[in-house]
């Protein structure tokens, strides 16, 4: 490999050659490559540029350019500037291909079809939370609630002796009678004032009509109430898992409004306040029911009143009123309130059935009788101490509350068979149901 050499100083010092002064210009006969034709034949000599003088001696010379010659030939060569677009009409082409890929052609042209002489006006929209009003959907918990709640009421309830409860209840008429829980009202019972305040606000002073403890249920009324009567339903057609609203006053929160469903049916539950046992074959709801709800309605999809909401169950140990919802509520059929209070409108008083029997409220397995009343239902049916019910009209009975809860589902008059044990034998009995007021 031979070794590089370096130019020589002088090297590229001289001035390049003239167009038409070396063969990098001309060819032929002294033409300039610029005038060279192919397959044209040669023509007389004619000027390259303009100001090129005739050859005189030397056929081949070709005089050098102008001074200004590459310009020249630049300018010649230098295309001619484009034309500025429209921007308005270039820009709403932009802005109708983008919509048009992400819009479709309608939103396209209607882009395109904006003012080409003056800026694009935004599209005047709906204001802003001012839409059209949502529809209540029927048989919607909100159409319950819409419908029920100024049936419902808040009650509160001062006793002569400085004691005072709140709850609920709803009116049952046009006479301004209201069904609510005994319990609610039973400080009122021997003096105290029961206080009415309905969904609009308006504070009444009620009457207590009447109450039954047997039932935890009681009618207070007040003349001219501004709120509508509800429509009753029917318990005995309610099936579990059917959806279901419970309305009232939990904690003194007025027109509060749980959803839920029916969790159970026929279970034996005890309410009532102090020396004043109740006994309900209640229906078992998960709706939220807290201190407060006792004596609002529960309500089907219907806006049919199937309960009034009168017990949670509490977590073992704790203490009286310091537990709420744990998805255990419960509250009295409908059918046998409506019987109650139609008593109770009546006379001031309820009567419940009975069988003339007690029961060991200890005992577990069954009910066992502790002791017949002479001339009772009972012995007229052979009952003797120490016999087990166990069933019902064919439903188990597992505690005597589940008796009695069984039996108060009846009314008076009314015959029911009971299948029971004596001494390891079963044996059968039909009792006619007595009667017993309270």
């Amino acid at each position: 490999m031979s070794a590089l050499v370096p130019p020589s100083p002088a090297a590229g010092s001289m001035p390049l050659p003239a167009p038409g002064s070396s063969t990098a210009y001309a060819q032929g006969n002294g033409r300039s490559t610029t005038q060279r034709s192919f397959g044209v034949p040669d023509e007389p000599f004619r000027p390259v540029y303009q100001g090129q003088a005739w050859p005189t001696q030397q056929p081949t010379y070709t005089p050098p350019p102008p001074l200004d010659w590459h310009q020249q030939q630049a300018r010649a060569y230098t295309p001619a500037p484009p034309q500025k677009p429209n921007r308005v009409i270039g820009l709403a082409a932009i802005v109708a291909l983008i919509v048009g890929l992400i819009a479709g052609a309608g939103a396209a042209a209607a882009v395109v079809a904006l003012d080409r002489n003056g800026p694009v006006d935004e599209q005047a929209g709906p204001p802003v939370g001012q839409g059209a009003d949502p529809k209540v959907k029927t048989g919607s918990v909100a159409s319950i609630a819409q419908a029920l709640l100024p049936s419902v009421v808040q009650l509160k309830v001062e006793g002569a002796d400085n004691s005072n409860a709140t709850g609920s209840g709803f009116v049952i008429d046009n006479s301004g009678h209201i069904l609510t829980n005994n319990h609610v009202v039973s400080a009122a019972a021997s003096g105290g004032s029961i206080q009415v305040v309905t969904q609009k606000g308006k504070t009444s002073t009620a009457r207590l009509v009447g109450r039954s403890p047997a039932y935890d249920l009681a009618v207070v009324q007040v003349v001219g109430v501004d709120a509508p009567s509800v429509q009753f339903g029917e318990s005995a057609k309610a099936i579990v898992g059917q959806d279901v609203v419970a309305i009232g006053s939990p904690l003194g929160l007025a027109g509060t409004v749980t959803s839920g469903i029916v969790s159970a049916k026929n279970r034996p539950v005890t309410a009532g306040g102090e020396g004043e046992i109740s006994y309900i074959n209640a229906l078992q709801t998960d709706a939220a029911i807290n201190p407060g709800n006792s004596g609002g309605p529960l309500v089907d999809m219907e806006g049919h009143v199937i309960g009034v909401n009168s017990a949670i169950a509490t977590v073992r140990g704790a203490q009286e009123g310091t537990s709420g919802n744990i998805g255990l509520g419960f509250a009295i059929p409908i059918d046998q309130a409506r019987r109650t209070a139609q008593q109770l409108i009546a006379s001031g008083k309820a009567s419940y059935p009975v069988i003339g029997a007690n029961v060991d409220m200890q005992f577990e397995g069954g009910a066992r009788v502790s002791e017949v009343t002479p001339g009772s239902p009972a012995q007229r049916a052979g009952l003797r101490t120490g016999d087990v019910i166990i069933r019902i009209n064919n439903q188990p009975v597992d505690t005597a509350e589940a008796l009695i809860v069984a039996i108060r589902a009846h009314r008076p008059g009314e015959s029911v068979r009971l299948d029971f044990e004596r001494a390891g034998r079963a044996r059968q009995a039909t009792v006619t149901l007595g009667q017993q007021t309270g």
